[in-house]
């Protein structure tokens, strides 16, 4: 096996297909990348437990200045083959791989010579015979991912909290995450183009990570297909495979209040500094607790942090509309904060209904199609 290639664009590819190896991997070949050579192609491969990433660089890639010299396979230890294709002095590399899988790398002056594992004993790909597919615009896959992923569940306990669910129906797509304390919700419309496709299953929230971070101005559109146990993203020449959460995922749109008692209406960039100025006070105590009152008479918002360790921050928050009901409501302000930056720079409606029940914020301009909600805290 012998290829030449630039460096800067290998590197790049390497970089992608390595978010699938893990170092925890229980396998040891998955360790590492696989590299197959083709007469046209190099197909790169990386795997661990719920995701894997395949991509192909072709000979037609003139940023890659891919040359073919002697077709094979090898698996390489991706640590310390991406760590050697970084430090590489030239703008081209060479990897030779002899009969005993020893591997040769060689840039400039430098040459390494590393020990290569046999491509035949790298687990296979899933044969994934897509029953459906359906094609989203990446820039809205990856904001749908950026908006509910803040609220997957970390407890392996609850393994179903730990993935995002989607709903496609009705030329819809309905994304929910929550770990019982928080919800987020984004609703898409997808329009005809989705004719009458209906899928219902739960990602693991680690791999739709991992999936954004690949989802950039490099790919307009992602094809998506679905089968039994597994999800495949397409991204251009690259494949993303993932497995999907068994089980039924909660009903959470009991979980969404139909009412309101107060309504508050705040830009969410001036709201969220200021939970991050009362957040520097209430980090320091034991319970990381802010308190809201809403004093609708007085047309007042006042937000509070207080540590018995540290002190008391007390500020009067600007608002665009109160109305209701008075009212004190007590909340994590981490929860708030992450749910304000991903509504981003917009005006943003708070719905209360009482001290101990969960509260919404909706961004005024998109009302129902992103919600976030937050369950209080009890303080007395």
């Amino acid at each position: 096996m012998k290829f030449s290639i630039q460096r800067q664009t290998f590197l790049k590819y390497l970089t992608d297909v390595q978010r699938a190896i893990s170092p925890k991997a229980a396998i040891d070949i998955l360790h590492g990348f696989k590299l197959e050579l083709f007469p046209d192609a190099l197909k790169l491969t990386g795997s661990n437990a719920d995701i894997t990433i395949q991509t192909i660089i072709s000979i037609s890639d003139e940023k890659a200045n891919l040359q073919i010299f002697e077709e094979g396979s090898v698996v390489l230890s991706a640590n310390i083959f991406s760590e050697i294709i970084k430090k590489l002095p030239a703008d081209e590399l060479e990897v030779s791989v002899d009969s005993r899988l020893q591997t040769t790398i060689t840039s400039g002056k430098a040459e390494f010579t590393i020990l290569g594992q046999d491509a035949d004993m790298y687990p296979h790909l899933p044969e994934l015979s897509a029953q459906s597919s359906l094609v989203l615009s990446s820039d809205i896959l990856k904001k749908v991912i950026d908006q509910t992923s803040i609220a997957i569940s970390n407890q392996e306990s609850r393994p179903l909290l730990t993935g995002i669910h989607l709903l496609i129906t009705d030329q819809k797509l309905l994304a929910v995450a929550t770990d019982t304390h928080r919800l987020s919700q984004r609703t898409i419309h997808l329009g005809e183009a989705a004719g009458d496709a209906h899928y219902d299953l739960v990602i693991p929230g680690k791999s739709l990570k991992e999936l954004a971070k690949m989802l950039n101005d490099d790919h307009s559109e992602v094809e998506i297909q679905i089968a039994d146990n597994q999800v495949l993203f397409i991204l251009g020449h690259t494949s993303f495979y993932s497995r999907l959460l068994e089980g039924n995922y909660p009903d959470t749109k009991r979980l969404i209040p139909q009412t309101s008692e107060t309504t508050a209406t705040f830009n969410a960039q001036s709201l969220l500094q200021a939970i991050e100025r009362s957040s520097l006070v209430s980090h320091a105590g034991r319970n990381n607790v802010v308190k809201f009152t809403l004093d609708v008479e007085n047309q007042e918002v006042i937000i509070t942090g207080n540590s018995p360790e540290v002190g008391t921050v007390e500020e009067s928050i600007s608002f665009s509309e109160l109305t209701g009901k008075n009212l004190e409501i007590s909340f994590n302000p981490d929860y708030m904060r992450d749910a304000l930056r991903s509504l981003g720079n917009t005006e943003t409606t708070l719905e209360f209904t009482m001290p101990l029940r969960p509260f919404i914020l909706v961004p005024t301009e998109a009302e129902n199609d992103f919600i976030q909600l937050i369950t209080p805290v009890r303080t007395a």
